[in-house]
């Protein structure tokens, strides 16, 4: 009898199969009910439909188009759920909440020889996440920025004489600057010189050292889709074979900048003085080896490496894209640069140092309000990450905006479609209009409160106060000694953007020519 069984499973095996997979297909499409959330219908099936359309659409956010078709909650995968709302903030955000980070994140993680380099950013082990952020918070606080300030003039000193030696006045296509591109330059010599004390050499070269920036934009584009389906990372890269083959040195897939900060981290501790002294201005990579010696159960040279690093990766491209931003808004916006100039002028100590190039001093940056007002507004505009900011449920489930969501669900916000909420920011939200930061102080508390383009919660960017720093300084260091003139042909053209993990502007070319010194 059980031949006969065996025989006659063998004969009806293929008329099976088709039910069997539209059994799966329904157990996909229904489970947890999920079946109630507008969204793509290949997307109910498969993470594949996010990794297509990413591909495809590399100019645009696709979850604004999501929110936009589908509403409030978008179900953008088979365990995929989007949030429009943002009450959805602080639901999924909070601290002590217990949603932990996706396997997006883990595709983010650095190589080194062979072994994934885990940042703040990329780590999933939330225990240890707060373990290793505890032991370098200090490094990062508020009160600590007046110790980085002179690392940061050098390099905007730097910055403005090569801006004027290079472009300033000049005719033709020699005037003509690749803003995104020299902001950029900037962002990586600034970062080099407040991790390292040393910069990388791209404002001194105009261009790309060592192929750094190419292999960034490699390696985000590859971030933004293969973290779309995270499965694909152990095959593209973290592959258990080519991960043995670099750790035998017969493989290499390492990030240019290692090299860099290996041989900074060796000067300091081949040294006879100790590894986080620097004999002068304390620097990051000082602070991460100093929580080394006094956290060494937490903090090895491994995580070292990795903070040195994803300083590089993060802090250099989301710096650079927010500047971009400043500036493209402003000089789309004659009547705003003009306000933010008269700002200046005025509200800014007189210059009587004998260097025409000297940098604005942060305190001083800090009280002016309309310039405060305008890089806010850029940010609202044009948030620096493009993805989605995933979290997992914890397993017994949570509420957020009233709907119960079942633990393992993987839950996000977007920073794009956050930011466009008329219900915060006022009707005009597609209007860059820096005075809706100045107005009723109540709702520029919510307004604070909802900004998302550095994360919150326990996950938020730990290097958003350094990135405040370079901005406040830069901006009306720049402004306050040239004078700029967009060269697109039609005024009302825009720039182009790049879905790269980060929305990365380009065709932003502008001309500069000196201003006159105020007195």
């Amino acid at each position: 009898m059980l031949q006969d069984i065996v025989i006659l499973l063998k004969e009806k095996f293929l008329y099976a199969i088709p039910f069997i997979i539209l059994g799966w297909c329904l157990h996909i499409r229904y489970r947890h009910g999920f079946n109630k959330y507008r969204g793509p219908l290949l997307a109910s099936f498969t993470d594949y439909w996010r990794y297509r359309y990413t591909r495809v659409h590399r100019d645009e956010i696709p979850s604004v188009a999501l929110h936009a078709k589908y509403g409030d909650i978008v179900r953008a995968g088979p365990q995929k759920l989007s949030f429009a709302n943002p009450e959805a903030l602080k639901d999924i955000y909070s601290i002590n909440r217990g949603y932990v980070k996706s396997e997006f994140y883990w595709v983010a993680a650095s190589v080194s020889k062979g072994t994934p380099l885990p940042s703040l950013f990329s780590n999933l082990n939330e225990s240890f996440h707060a373990q290793l952020r505890r032991c370098v918070n200090n490094a990062f606080a508020l009160s600590t920025l007046v110790q980085y300030e002179p690392l940061v003039d050098t390099t905007v000193h730097l910055f403005l004489r090569q801006l004027n030696k290079r472009f300033a006045g000049k005719q033709g296509t020699e005037g003509v600057i690749d803003f995104p591109t020299w902001l950029q330059y900037y962002a990586f010599d600034v970062i080099g010189e407040l991790t390292y004390s040393s910069r990388h050499g791209f404002l001194e070269s105009g261009q790309d050292v060592d192929g750094i920036i190419a292999y960034l934009d490699k390696y985000m584009s590859y971030l933004v889709l293969v973290g779309q389906m995270p499965i694909l990372d152990k095959i593209f890269w973290k592959n258990p074979f080519f991960m043995w083959l670099s750790r035998h040195g017969l493989y290499d897939d390492t990030f240019p900048a290692v090299p860099f900060a290996v041989k900074a981290m060796r000067q300091r501790t081949d040294s006879d003085r100790k590894p986080s002294d620097t004999n002068g201005v304390p620097d990051l990579l000082s602070k991460f080896l100093n929580a080394k010696e006094l956290h060494p159960d937490v903090v090895g040279d491994k995580e070292v490496l990795a903070m040195a690093l994803s300083m590089i990766f993060a802090g250099s491209e989301t710096t650079a894209i927010s500047l971009s931003a400043v500036f493209y808004y402003l000089l789309k916006n004659p009547r705003c640069l003009s306000k933010l100039l008269e700002e200046i002028d005025t509200e800014l100590p007189s210059d009587d140092s004998d260097e025409p190039f000297s940098s604005v001093k942060f305190a001083d940056a800090n009280k002016l309000k309309y310039l405060d007002a305008c890089v806010k507004e850029a940010f609202r505009m044009h948030p620096a990450p493009a993805f989605d900011m995933e979290r997992v449920v914890p397993p017994n489930g949570s509420t957020i905006c009233g709907e119960f969501i079942p633990g393992g669900t993987i839950v996000s916000c977007n920073a794009w479609v956050i930011h466009k909420n008329k219900g915060i920011f006022g009707e005009d939200v597609d209007v860059y209009r820096p005075e809706r930061w100045l107005e009723d102080d109540q709702r520029v508390k919510v307004m604070n409160s909802t900004l998302f383009h550095f994360g919150q919660g326990a996950r938020t960017c730990i290097g958003k106060n350094i990135s405040t720093l370079e901005v406040y300084k830069v901006v009306p260091s720049i402004l306050k000694r040239f004078q700029y003139q967009v060269t697109l042909n039609d005024p009302e053209q825009d720039w182009k953007i790049k879905n790269a993990t980060f929305v990365k502007p380009s065709h932003f070319d502008v001309r500069i020519s000196l201003r006159q010194k105020k007195h």
